[in-house]
């Protein structure tokens, strides 16, 4: 149940490697509330680096929700995440006004803004047969199903995404119909104020902070980190830029230097992917990273 008709929820979204994390702070830190991470890999154990999660000491300066809270063979998806979020936020504004939730994962950002179509439970037998069909005839084989099943979705859908793909074909099986007839896209009524404020350089300029934090990245560690979850990486947790790259490199398919150039180049492309995702939402105002005061001029208007 929600407290008081003030409240506010400050989004800080924006591109990979843009910023985000320290002008959130500065901004909780002005308002004395919490963050809520908007990552989908922050939230998983054990790849801090890979996924540029929030430091010790950057936790330390603020109370953070949904880091490193879940393990790497934990499911966890967009709809999860709408509920816990809107579960935890109660008790967040039962101490103040606000909270910030700062990433740029877009389906998570909007989850929480927007809402996500309720869906039904799959079954675990269907989900059991899909997940044997995965691994038995490859991708491609519920690619082509789900073409027959629902052309609609299969005409948007990421081809080469296993878990969106599965999850639309067992859905199509246990309904019995298409699984775009089940996506709505209507927005969800939130008894909240969101404020949204996307992060943004020059594209020479987030291109130089990308090269920039993939080489500390490195140095910090990047290439032990996805040695240590090597046997894992069948996952989804773990099919992220940053560690598919490394992987390639220790299963020998790629060298070292080619790996990292890789991760370089698609952290980039995933950037301007974002970026283009975000220019389409009228309601975030766009603003430059570490200017915390334009922002609590927004919050507090």
């Amino acid at each position: 149940m929600y407290l008081r008709t003030q409240m506010k929820l400050i989004v800080i979204t924006g591109p990979t490697g843009v910023g985000k994390t320290a002008t959130a702070i500065a901004v909780a830190q002005a308002l004395h509330c919490d963050i809520i991470n908007a990552d989908s890999r922050q939230v998983y154990r054990g790849i801090p680096i890979a996924t540029a999660a929030p430091t010790a000491e950057e936790l330390a300066q603020v109370p953070h929700h949904f880091v490193a809270c879940k393990d790497l063979d934990e499911p966890y998806n967009a709809w999860q995440y709408e509920q816990d979020v809107l579960s935890l936020l109660p008790s967040l504004w039962s101490r103040g006004d606000y909270v910030v939730l700062c990433g740029g994962s877009m389906m998570y950002v909007d989850a929480v803004c927007n809402g996500i179509d309720d869906m039904p439970d799959v079954l675990p037998e269907v989900r059991q047969e899909v997940k044997h069909q995965l691994a038995e005839q490859g991708l491609e084989s519920l690619v082509a199903e789900l073409e027959r099943l629902d052309p609609v979705y299969a005409a948007i859908v990421d081809p080469k995404n296993p878990a969106r793909v599965c999850h639309a074909v067992e859905l199509c099986r246990q309904t019995g119909v298409p699984y775009s007839t089940l996506r709505t896209g209507q927005r969800k009524p939130r008894p909240f104020e969101i404020i949204k404020v996307g992060l943004t350089l020059e594209r020479d300029q987030l291109y130089d902070r990308i090269n920039r934090r993939v080489d500390a990245m490195v140095a910090a560690g990047l290439e032990d980190e996805a040695r240590s979850v090597f046997p894992l990486r069948h996952l989804q947790s773990l099919n992220t830029v940053g560690l598919k790259e490394m992987f390639a490199y220790l299963d020998g398919t790629m060298d070292r230097a080619t790996a990292i150039e890789r991760i370089k180049r698609n952290t980039r492309v995933y950037a301007k992917k974002q970026l283009t995702w975000y220019r389409r939402d009228p309601a975030i105002t766009w603003l430059a990273p570490n200017q915390p005061e334009e922002i609590l001029q927004l919050a507090c208007r």
